[in-house]
């Protein structure tokens, strides 16, 4: 990516001298500064690794007048998420910056001063990418590496007839957050906008040995509960009345309930939990993460119908939905 330059900082090409400013600080030894094509990174010993991807683009995945540094906390934690889906820890990320001309030397500054805390926060450095100019929107792409011990991998495949599907935390608030933003719901504390913001990635959910298959919650809970029953040939039933709400959720009303089930925006993990495992889990009611425990709840089943999702309310009468969540393309 960057290529040996000399180090006084006025000698540099304007590209250089901006990631030497702005992305230096974030960087760990095995991105040799950032001074190189590419990091020099050795697994740990004994583990496997885990890599994922996503892009926020503006307008789409955040707000323009939404806080420099919660976009670029929010780019991490979607990452860090997909990590915590699959039981992994976190070891570094790489990330793409498509810098169009509006975004100053003082947004990206505010920017990289939100990475900086949650790197602190969850425990891993920058191992490089890439910087460019764009007429469009802000463009930002991370890649994040964790690692797992060989064979713990938790994936979507693994879920059984008779498994039940549950949920950590509370679902429909980053939803909700996006239309308070907007103006659409009160959100007076600035709860829902805060959850919108900054989701809050589970990483260090102990998973493995009691779940089956697990996936973060991204683009809507029945959307990603309808990924689990396709991949394993199955079909899920979400009790709506189970599904857990915060109370800023319950407060915006039952109008808004097909939202919060179909937003997006949650980074919740969905996992599945066989039958046997399901008395000492409901037991617990909650399980440690980074930071701190979270609640988890049983909202539905597996069965052996058709491949597909059906929503109950209390009185076991089927609701319907005008959409099952976010569509990327």
């Amino acid at each position: 990516m960057i290529q040996n330059k000399p180090s006084s900082q006025t000698d540099l090409p304007q590209e250089f001298a901006f990631i030497r400013q702005h992305f230096s600080a974030l960087a760990g030894a095995a991105a040799l500064e950032l001074r190189d094509d590419a990091a020099v990174f050795t697994p740990p010993e004994g583990r496997e690794l885990v890599i994922a991807a996503d892009g926020m683009v503006e307008n789409v995945h955040f707000l323009p007048d939404d806080p420099p540094e919660t976009i670029g906390r929010k780019l991490l934690r979607c990452n860090l998420s997909d990590l915590a889906a699959m039981g992994s820890r976190p070891e570094g990320w790489l990330l793409t910056f498509a810098r169009p001309p509006h975004i100053t030397e003082q947004w990206v500054a505010q920017f990289c001063k939100g990475l900086k805390a949650d790197q602190e926060q969850f425990g891993l450095q920058l191992l490089g990418g890439d910087t460019t100019s764009t007429r469009g929107p802000l463009v930002l792409s991370l890649t994040i590496l964790g690692s797992v011990l060989p064979g713990q991998a938790i994936r979507r495949q693994g879920a059984q007839a008779g498994d039940g599907l549950w949920v950590t935390g509370t679902i429909g608030d980053g939803a909700l957050g996006l239309r308070a933003l907007q103006g659409e719901i009160s959100d007076p504390s600035g709860y829902l906008a805060q959850r919108y913001r900054l989701p809050q990635p589970r990483i260090g959910l102990p998973l493995y040995g009691l779940a089956s298959a697990a996936m973060d919650i991204s683009d809507g809970l029945l959307q990603d509960a309808g990924h689990l029953a396709r991949e394993n040939t199955l079909h899920v039933t979400i009790h709506a009345d189970t599904v857990p709400l915060s109370d800023a959720a319950r407060q915006a009303g039952l109008k808004w309930l097909e939202t919060c089930l179909t937003g997006g925006d949650d980074y919740e993990i969905l996992f599945v939990v066989p039958a046997q495992h399901e008395s000492a889990l409901l037991k617990k009611g909650a399980l440690d993460t980074v930071c701190g425990p979270v609640k988890v709840t049983r909202i539905g089943e597996f069965t052996r119908e058709s491949t597909g999702v059906t929503v109950l309310d209390s009185a076991g009468k089927n609701l319907q939905f005008r959409s099952h969540g976010w569509s990327h393309l």
